[in-house]
């Protein structure tokens, strides 16, 4: 006898069948046809026998009874990872939905059909045991995603082709957000290496952390990020992906800080925040191995042997470049012929007593930096299209901060420094004539493009705010590995806004810098789309308020205006500041301006 069932369900519950084992077809089995369709087309047809389990038995196995939803006492799991395609979603509500847009079930049985039949059209019961009994689990190992990360230190939002740069070739990095979508208001809420690297991994600011500045490897040895805290990368891991990172960590160069105590597999780079672009001494298997080629060359180097493996499971591959952090050369020919000779345009070439010939020559040494950035890219865009995984892998490139190339008359990025011969007078008593720390978005903003064929239509542009926070809860959506009770994060899924949904979302961030090396400072900032406020507690009076709407340079600081609108937005957003500073127990919010 054969009969068959079609049902549309509103969830993953493929894996809530019959029995537990595989088998033949015999006597006393039931032997399932599966065809699994997404959007109208056709995935996947297989058949697999299943023996009923009664409870002592499965009891006995260690898997405990089962849970008896609808009166069916021997609904059991099914490993079918591998046989799976599915999406995850995130409702405006915030709870996360996995499903299928539909599954057909042929159902071939000697015995137990009707038992089968019960399951299948009782969908309040089929959605209760897929998210009590499947959870997780039922997410295939080869539907997720792999996932390439591509983090970049010290890339100015100006510095790639596909953010406006007509000087700069990189067409690997177009081709990222030509074939995906380009973010062009993602920020970071700290301007410096390691407390933004750090929020990256755990969605919280660095001042929660305890990493409020770049971490000196002389000066604080002992400083890095608790290994207790719960990073993605972690949860990743322990949800059944292949981990590992190649390139710069920057948090913490004491074994007990090692990224494998955070989630990685497998660790080849750096652990502190700098090295040359040549040369280096590079940790490979846990010992210091010196390189003979380029840094930004050997990283992919490993990168690319990382993703090649042979392995059922799912990848997660950080790339972290040094580039274009300096020193920039030597590079490769190829990488620096292109701007050797160039006359970059400059941002700001009016400002004034500006070093116009020096910030020139470093600006070429810094595209071709980038440059180099970019050829690797290319290389893993090749690398996954001829290992045909392309289309489930989702790639995401952007930067630890921004930078400045001259804007503002400035070089570096939060913990910038005048190019200003000579420099302004000084006028704090704890930042030297030379520093300009800051907040301004030109540190703050990050080029970044997303790509992931199955999920994200090519060509698109995402305008709305998002920060480095929100990584973590978007690669855990993308996933569908679910956020553990207890863990306290701040960033939001971009999944929804990644596909071209229309939901609910503030615009609007709090972010921070507590310079500690070169300067002391407590900068904090509340940004809209219209206003920024920035306030130093550890300077009072020095504040900083820009009208972003007619100001987006942030040239002219309205802190002291008596126009009206100005006055409502400070008083507004200091408000939203201190509330803010308040709620995440920030230290400079307890001394008074």
């Amino acid at each position: 006898m054969v009969e068959h069932v079609d049902r549309e369900v509103p969830s993953l519950v493929l894996a809530v069948i019959l029995g537990s084992e595989p088998l033949h077809p015999e006597k006393g089995t039931s032997l399932i046809q599966i065809t699994v369709t997404v959007a109208g087309q056709e995935v996947q047809t297989f058949e697999r026998g299943f023996r009923s389990m009664g409870g002592a038995e499965r009891r006995s196995r260690g898997r405990g009874p089962a849970r008896g939803a609808c009166g069916v006492e021997q609904a059991a799991l099914v490993q079918v990872d591998s046989r799976l395609r599915y999406h995850r979603q995130r409702s405006p509500s915030g709870r996360h939905r996995s499903h299928l847009r539909s599954i057909r079930w042929s159902v071939m049985s000697f015995r137990g059909v009707e038992m089968l039949q019960r399951l299948l059209i009782v969908p309040a019961c089929l959605a209760l045991l897929s998210t009590s009994v499947v959870g997780p689990r039922l997410s295939a190992a080869t539907s997720r995603p792999h996932i390439v990360f591509i983090l970049t230190d010290d890339q100015a939002p100006t510095a790639a082709g596909f953010a406006g740069n007509t000087e700069l070739q990189t067409p690997h990095l177009d081709r990222i957000a030509r074939e995906g979508m380009t973010l062009t208001n993602s920020f970071v809420v700290t301007p410096v290496c390691s407390p933004s690297r750090a929020s990256l991994v755990t969605s919280r600011f660095g001042s929660e952390l305890g990493i409020i500045d770049w971490i000196n490897p002389n000066s604080e040895p002992e400083h890095g990020l608790d290994p207790k805290t719960v990073t993605w990368p972690e949860l990743l891991h322990d949800a059944g992906y292949r981990t590992g990172l190649f390139g710069k960590w920057h948090l913490g160069t004491q074994d007990r800080f090692h990224p494998t105590r955070v989630g990685y597999e497998s660790f080849v780079g750096i652990r502190d925040g700098g090295c040359p672009s040549r040369g280096a001494t590079v940790e490979v298997a846990g010992k210091p191995v010196k390189q003979e080629g380029y840094t930004a060359d050997v990283f992919t180097d490993h990168a690319l042997q990382f993703i090649q493996e042979r392995d059922d499971r799912p990848f997660l591959c950080s790339l972290h470049f040094r580039e274009p952090h300096s020193p920039w050369l030597p590079m490769r020919e190829e990488d620096w012929e292109p701007y050797s000779e160039l006359d970059p345009t400059l941002p700001d070439p009016d400002f004034p007593n500006l070093q116009v010939d020096k910030v020139k020559r470093m600006t070429r040494e810094y595209y071709g930096s980038v440059a180099s950035i970019d050829r690797n890219v290319g290389r893993v865009l090749a690398l996954l299209d001829e290992l045909g995984i392309a289309e489930n892998t989702l790639v995401i490139f952007t930067s630890d901060h921004g930078y400045h190339n001259g804007h503002h008359g400035l070089w570096f990025k939060g913990n910038a420094q005048w190019m200003t011969n000579p420099s302004p007078p000084q006028e704090w008593r704890d930042i030297g004539p030379r520093q300009r720390p800051n907040l301004y978005d030109q540190a703050l903003r990050v080029p970044t493009a997303v790509r992931w064929p199955r999920i994200i239509a090519p060509g698109g542009v995402l305008t709305r705010t998002v920060t480095n926070l929100d990584w973590y809860p978007t690669l855990l959506a993308a996933a569908d590995v679910p956020l553990p009770d207890g863990v306290k994060i701040h960033g939001h899924s971009l999944l929804p806004l990644l596909q071209g949904a229309e939901v609910e979302w503030d615009d609007s961030f709090y972010c921070e810098y507590s310079m500690r090396h070169g300067a002391t400072v407590d900068m904090r900032a509340l940004r809209t789309p219209e206003w920024k406020l920035m306030i130093d507690f550890h300077h009072p009076g020095r504040a900083e308020l820009y009208d972003l709407g007619n100001d987006p340079g942030e040239t002219t600081n309205l802190i002291g205006s008596v126009r009206s609108d100005a006055q409502a937005a400070r008083e507004d957003l200091e408000a939203r500041l201190r509330a803010r500073m308040k709620s995440i127990g920030d230290f400079a919010g307890k001394t008074p301006e």
